[in-house]
């Protein structure tokens, strides 16, 4: 192997909220090609020459639905730290969540020479991680954020532990719930097809594993706001004995939560979400929705292009952040800051 290859080894999102432990590795010096045979990471030399000309790195992050709430915290937080390094930043994605778009779109970047660092948040985990190698093979750094995707050549993951964050949601709800070991359990998201939502579903059934409790769903209500009411509301009609509801998502949490709130059961049925939109936090204030989790999305958006920027310009290693759980109820929901 060339002595100006660089050896980058795949770690997981496992490191404490909010912090990020990095440790310097030395000057970026790369090979003459992209990816080795051996799996091992060399910088694009396109890349190595902007960085010794001391221009700006160009830091852009792939997320799967820009047209989401979701998405301006995220943005806003890139935009704070593409100023505070130098970098040129971009939110860029497909509206609608289509992976097809998504990767598209990645693959221009690649082809065209026109990105230096690259963060992910896949459409679809499966359909994300051929185009995720080929930015990896073509010596474009790249991580996951927001969404993980551990069986790519992703080089690391910012964001909320998603298993974990579903497994959390469901054990709060059981608190919520009491004495309550029977009845059904209805379950929203905007995307069920999507890697983030299999996982935090995955982590939710395990949470209520035991509990005597019936999932039903997760039911998909898609991202139009009045779409989402409407599933909601049809899903809802045809059950009963739901004693709680819970939401995966931004978007699937204010519906199913609107619904709640017209359907004047708010105190027959425990609901539980995820994000805290101005909808989510009047809905809490309300007593319609008992909790939400608030994943800090400002903060994936920041630490996202920090751990790239460090990588290129420090030779810093990359690894892993998760941004936590926060659980924000009516006792805390002053001190909390909205996601939209």
């Amino acid at each position: 192997m060339s002595p100006r290859t660089i050896l980058r080894s795949l770690v997981a999102a496992t490191a404490a909220a909010a912090t990020l432990s990095l440790s310097a590795c030395g000057a970026i010096t790369p090979a003459d090609s992209g990816g080795s045979a051996d799996g091992s990471f060399e910088l694009a030399p396109h890349i190595q020459q902007r960085i010794d000309d001391g221009k700006p790195m160009r830091i852009k992050l792939s997320y799967h639905d820009p047209s989401l709430a979701f998405a301006t915290p995220i943005g806003a937080g890139m935009e704070k730290a593409g100023k505070e390094l130098g970098a040129e930043v971009a939110l860029i994605g497909p509206t609608g969540g289509d992976a097809a778009q998504q990767v598209s779109e990645i693959q221009t970047l690649i082809q065209q020479k026109a990105v230096d660092g690259l963060a992910v948040s896949s459409a679809s985990s499966d359909a994300l991680k051929p185009v995720i190698s080929q930015a990896h093979d073509a010596g474009i750094p790249i991580i996951s954020f927001n969404t993980d995707n551990p069986d790519s050549k992703q080089m690391g993951f910012v964001g909320q532990d998603l298993k974990g964050s579903g497994k959390a949601q469901a054990e709060r709800l059981l608190e919520e719930l009491g004495e309550t070991n029977k009845g059904k359990v209805v379950v929203f998201s905007v995307d069920t097809g999507a890697g983030w939502s299999h996982d935090r579903f995955g982590g939710f059934k395990e949470g209520l594993d035991g509990s005597g409790l019936e999932i039903v769903g997760p039911v998909n209500v898609g991202n139009e706001p009045n779409a989402a009411y409407n599933t909601v509301e049809s899903t809802m009609s045809g059950q009963s004995g739901v004693v709680a509801v819970a939401g995966l998502d931004c978007c699937s949490t204010t519906a199913a939560a609107k619904w709640v709130a017209q359907s004047g059961k708010a105190d027959d049925i425990a609901m539980g979400g995820f994000d805290l939109l101005t909808q989510t936090a009047e809905y809490i204030d309300r007593g319609v929705l008992n909790f939400t989790i608030s994943q800090n999305p400002t903060e994936q958006g920041y630490q996202a292009v920090k751990v790239l920027h460090d990588f290129l310009t420090e030779g810093t290693e990359i690894k892993g952040l998760d941004t936590g759980s926060q659980f924000i109820t009516r006792d805390n929901l002053d001190e909390a800051t909205v996601e939209d």
